[in-house]
């Protein structure tokens, strides 16, 4: 029997890249045959973003390109999924005519049956239809397992998932309307997909969910919460590094600190997005923080965890944010020097309360003051990596572009969103760890040499 070839475009965040890696594995398990060759596939799966306008419409020309192929008489079926499907619903196939099945957030397992049609044939040569195939269902309250992963990350590093959905009801953000209230998974599939991903060869893991603070609060109390799983995941055999990702500055506990600063293979990082440090600004946005409280936290970090990285995201722009209040904002990210920081002009959802809020900030504006407050961080981060030059530091090695050079990450360098550190004269391979000595930078990134060559893998 001739297998079904399957391309997939996978967009949006980390949580997002789980979600496709699983539906990846589902249909290998259902005998797809999984292709780059996008040419070549009888079906295309696009797993969306909605969280922004902008990744809406990245989205959208993402499902017409696949749309346009169905032309070459190869393409059969274009599947959309994901959180795009859940905010906008059958209103997608009437923006795109010719998509043949959609998959909300909360149907992921049915994506085999959105590829296979489910029994539904299409049209000749690939044809629209005229309604898409529906799997959309409400919110249910439990966090589906993420077992038995194709995984889409380098072998050496993962993405765990520990919770899903978000009740902390920032007025911009639209997830809890499309992922719903957080509910955690259990410690021990937790640890169990930990161990999983350490035996697929992963070293590193980085722990997501929307907001992962909250882990083992609320309506799935867990004994112990974040801190006690931070404790646990550090017992895994084989796993060296456990890196904490969108932390929530309210409910950062002296626990959770002393776990990262006691557990050797966690990370000393923290990504904790802050949005804005105006107090007006943070009560309108719903922070549940003020200024003087993000300030104690962030020095309580720094005390607790000696040398710890601290990444942080900002919005531009916020409505009714003033010029003296972007300001403070700007003055706010100059002195307290953040090893790594993003910044998103405010995006417009109608259906959040920001969204309806007067004095919304011109395109103009949030552009301007985005590129403000990079060409702040941009001064920061070459200072600090200034500071680094001639320091000695462990790194993970990712990928070798050439023989000359190694990329590799250090402890405070995460995946995808952070700097890297190109190694030069090494002959070790990714996935291994190793010592070296910083050298010099180029833009945000580190260059460095071993401090022996040869130097074999550190081992646990």
């Amino acid at each position: 029997m001739e297998m079904t070839r399957v391309a997939f475009v996978s967009l949006g965040c980390a949580k997002n890249l789980v979600d496709s890696e699983k539906m990846l594995g589902q249909l290998a398990e259902a005998g797809c045959a999984v292709t780059a060759d996008h040419d070549d596939a009888e079906v295309i799966v696009v797993n969306t973003c909605g969280f922004l306008e902008a990744s809406r419409t990245e989205a959208d020309e993402a499902i017409r390109e696949a749309v346009g192929r169905k032309s070459n008489g190869v393409l059969k079926r274009v599947v959309v999924a994901g959180c795009l499907v859940q905010r906008d619903k059958e209103t997608i196939g009437q923006r795109v005519p010719g998509v043949d099945a959609l998959v909300g957030t909360n149907n992921r397992d049915d994506v085999v049956r959105a590829v296979l049609g489910n029994g539904t044939k299409a049209k000749k040569n690939g044809a629209a239809r005229s309604k898409p195939d529906l799997y959309l269902s409400d919110y249910h309250p439990f966090v589906q397992l993420d077992f038995a992963r194709l995984r889409l990350t380098p072998r050496h590093y993962a993405y765990l998932r520990i919770s899903e959905g978000c009740d902390q009801k920032c007025t911009f953000c639209t997830i809890p309307s499309i992922r719903g209230p957080m509910h955690c998974k259990p410690p021990q599939m937790v640890l169990a997909e930990a161990r999983e991903l350490v035996a697929d060869g992963a070293v590193e893991i980085n722990l997501i969910g929307q907001d992962t603070t909250s882990y083992g609060l609320g309506a799935d109390a867990i004994d112990g919460g974040l801190a006690a799983l931070l404790r646990q995941l550090n017992e895994v055999d084989g796993l060296r590094w456990i890196r904490l990702m969108y932390v929530y500055p309210s409910v950062m506990t002296h626990e959770i600190l002393d776990a990262i600063a006691e557990s050797e293979h966690v990370c000393k990082y923290i990504d904790i997005p802050l949005q804005h440090i105006n107090n007006r600004i943070l009560k309108a946005m719903h922070r549940r923080i003020t200024r003087e409280e993000t300030e104690e936290l962030l020095r309580r970090i720094r005390e607790r965890i000696p040398g710890v990285s601290i990444r942080t995201t900002l919005i531009a722009g916020f409505p009714g944010e003033t010029e003296g209040e972007f300001e403070e904002l700007l003055a706010f990210v100059n002195d307290f020097r953040f090893d790594a920081l993003g910044v998103f002009p405010y995006s417009l959802e109608p259906d959040t309360p920001a969204g309806r809020m007067k004095e919304q900030c011109s395109n103009e504006v949030k552009e301007e003051r985005t590129n403000a407050l990079m060409h702040a961080q941009q001064q920061v981060a070459f200072a600090l990596a200034e500071e680094r030059i001639g320091s000695k530091f462990r790194v993970l090695v990712e990928e070798r572009p050439s023989k000359e050079i190694l990329i590799g990450r250090h402890e405070g360098q995460a995946p995808a969103v952070d700097g890297v550190t190109f190694i030069r004269r090494c002959q070790a391979s990714p996935g291994q760890f190793i010592i070296v000595r910083c050298t010099g930078r180029q833009d945000y990134d580190l260059i460095a040499t071993p401090t022996r060559v040869g130097l074999p893998v550190l081992s646990r």
